[in-house]
């Protein structure tokens, strides 16, 4: 029984000093990286994650697909099969098609020095917080290839799709001191150069539609699981009520 315990406790303490270690790299990992914006929670919006797929087939299903997920999907966010004939097939595909691009693996490595990812899951491997930044902190670098450069991506080979939409920025950086007595670049704040055909609000508003876009394409079933997760865990509270009540009849009967 005391062996038993003990790997018990043994289990119980390699758990927690897993999970410290955890929290500690995230920790670091955020300290180190461009601070996170927090995204909107839209996930019951039927109209935002309608007009996030709407983004996300006009700009950037040009070059990353979304190999797990089939137009006739979008039905569970709302859209019927004609809506998604008319405002989202372009080149033939049909409704029950898959979400890939005719983008050709070797011409896209050639383009951006490697093969965009595809984004079925981008959600779950990033993080919504960081897509949300992501999206709207590109600004001009000269010094890149694709003449864009982003704050929570260094050095990306991604160009900015969305400059039409955000308009042409660049970042400024100020000389601080670092860590073991170098110096750092730390951002202070972006330059508008041209405006864009959205004042900032709206594009922060349309990326977090498009942010939350992907995180249900990330787990289409994830609303419907929740919503029966709350009917279980109602389920359980009123059973409880009467096995609790149940429970106080049948021992007060004996004693």
């Amino acid at each position: 029984m005391n062996n038993k315990m003990n790997t018990i406790l043994n289990l119980c303490k390699a758990g927690l000093l897993a999970l410290s270690i955890s929290i500690a790299s995230t920790g670091f990992a955020n300290e180190a990286g461009h601070p996170l914006d927090k995204a909107p929670d839209r996930l019951n919006d039927m109209s935002a994650l309608q007009n996030g797929a709407k983004i996300f087939v006009n700009y950037c299903l040009n070059c990353h697909s979304a190999v797990s997920m089939r137009y006739n999907r979008l039905r569970d966010i709302g859209l019927t099969d004609e809506q998604i004939k008319q405002n989202l097939l372009f080149t033939g595909e049909k409704v029950g098609d898959l979400m890939k691009i005719s983008m050709i693996e070797k011409e896209s490595k050639e383009w951006f020095g490697k093969a965009p990812p595809d984004l079925s899951v981008e959600a779950r491997s990033r993080g919504s917080d960081w897509i949300y930044t992501y999206l709207r902190t590109f600004y001009r670098d000269d010094s890149r290839p694709t003449g864009w450069n982003n704050l929570v991506y260094k050095n990306v080979g991604m160009p900015h799709i969305l400059w039409e939409l955000q308009g042409e920025r660049t970042a400024k950086f100020e000389e601080a001191g670092g860590h073991g007595g170098g110096s750092e670049q730390h951002f202070v704040g972006f330059e508008q150069l041209t405006p864009g055909k959205m004042n900032q609000q709206e594009f922060d508003n349309n990326m977090g539609d498009l942010t939350a876009f992907l995180t249900w394409m990330s787990e289409p079933g994830q609303l419907q699981r929740k919503r029966i997760g709350v009917i279980v865990l109602l389920f359980l509270a009123v059973f409880t009520v009467f096995a609790w009540r149940l429970n106080a009849a049948y021992w007060k009967s004996i004693h």
